[in-house]
């Protein structure tokens, strides 16, 4: 790949980008600390980003994640504080797949505006906007408050008596309450109650979490029965395949150029090799950038799930010079993306191969 077609991606924690207060108080809220906002990113200063050659911008967390940020007089639902990482949140505890987080937003009203305003801007400046996708599992109490007209909101029609159900898109404990091995109160008035409760985000399919697991998020139901050997029930499609292949088709109408996929290898491939042709059906030119880990895995998401890049922070692999992409986040060399040559007949040298 020619230096001409390389693709530079800049990273940048949205929320950070731009906040000025250099007096943070430990476990502050947004009142003592301060938070970034997208009006910050002004033509100025994505200009001296693009200076550096980055092509594409990752704005990380900007999809409504949980948080202990009181947005009650914008009608945004409160989260208990028991299952919230940080005043802030985790960017990778979604909330409301279908708006942005407002602590980003300089009128709160207005987010969904100011982020369309910040892709603008963005290719105005002569770079593409590469947004997080994160498809394995939400915030304990998602709840969407922007959910468009003609969908339905995730867990709206579960059964919660079944552990497992291709029809739901939760997995439950059934008569089990959540018993987490950690403060369930953490300072509210009551403690934070789940019944029955459900599969936490890292695979965990009990009803005790405990500090170490993604205690913050619930696990996505896309037709695989992991209690029962992994056996999947893809026929017919999965309600959450269609929920967040809507969920996909409404960001990429926002005019982005492309998503990095959170831990998409815990997402079954079949869904992306469904859902990505329908994505570029609608939007070309738009790219799937894939976190995947297991190099035995790499193989399959390029070329059965469609997936434009992987990308693996804890390793440096080689490929033929005509199937490699260096990512620079932050000023850093990334590990190797693989980009699929879908055109050739011959494949790339990934690991894996036979």
């Amino acid at each position: 790949m020619n230096n001409e077609n390389k693709m530079i991606i800049y990273q940048v924690f949205t929320r950070l980008f731009g906040n000025n207060n250099n007096h943070c108080v430990y476990n502050g809220d947004i009142t003592a600390n301060g938070c970034g906002k997208m009006a910050d990113f002004t033509l100025k200063a994505l200009g001296e980003i693009r200076k550096l050659g980055a092509t594409h911008i990752w704005y990380t967390g900007i999809i409504e994640h949980a948080t202990e940020t009181d947005y009650r007089r914008f009608n945004i639902r409160p989260d208990h504080p028991a299952i919230v990482k940080g005043k802030a949140g985790s960017p990778y505890a979604i909330k409301d797949y279908y708006d942005v987080d407002p602590d980003l937003a300089t009128d709160v009203p207005e987010r969904m505006k100011e982020f369309e305003n910040l892709v603008h801007r963005t290719h105005r400046s002569g770079l593409k906007v590469i947004i997080d996708f994160v498809p394995n599992h939400v915030a304990r109490q998602y709840h969407s408050d922007a959910q468009p007209d003609g969908t339905t909101e995730l867990g709206a029609n579960d059964d919660p008596n079944y552990a497992f159900s291709p029809y739901n898109n939760f997995y439950y404990i059934p008569q089990s309450e959540l018993r987490a091995q950690f403060d369930m109160k953490e300072g509210a008035a009551e403690p934070y109650h789940e019944y029955p409760a459900k599969a936490t985000g890292n695979n965990r399919f009990d009803a005790t979490p405990n500090i170490n697991d993604w205690y913050e998020t619930i696990k996505l139901n896309y037709g695989v029965d992991y209690l029962n050997g992994g056996t999947c029930h893809f026929s017919p499609t999965p309600d959450t395949w269609i929920k967040m292949l809507d969920i996909l088709l409404f960001w990429a109408s926002k005019g982005i150029d492309g998503f990095r996929c959170d831990m998409a290898e815990m997402v079954p491939v079949e869904f992306w090799e469904w859902a990505i042709p329908q994505v570029k059906e609608a939007h070309p030119e738009i790219l799937f950038i894939a976190e995947v880990y297991n190099p035995n895995e790499y193989r399959n998401y390029l070329f059965r799930g469609k997936f434009d890049y992987l990308y693996d922070k804890g390793r440096f692999i080689r490929y033929t010079p005509q199937c490699s992409l260096r990512l620079r986040i932050r000023g850093i060399h990334h590990p190797l993306l693989a980009k699929s040559e879908r055109n050739r007949k011959t494949n790339a040298e990934l690991p894996g191969k036979p």
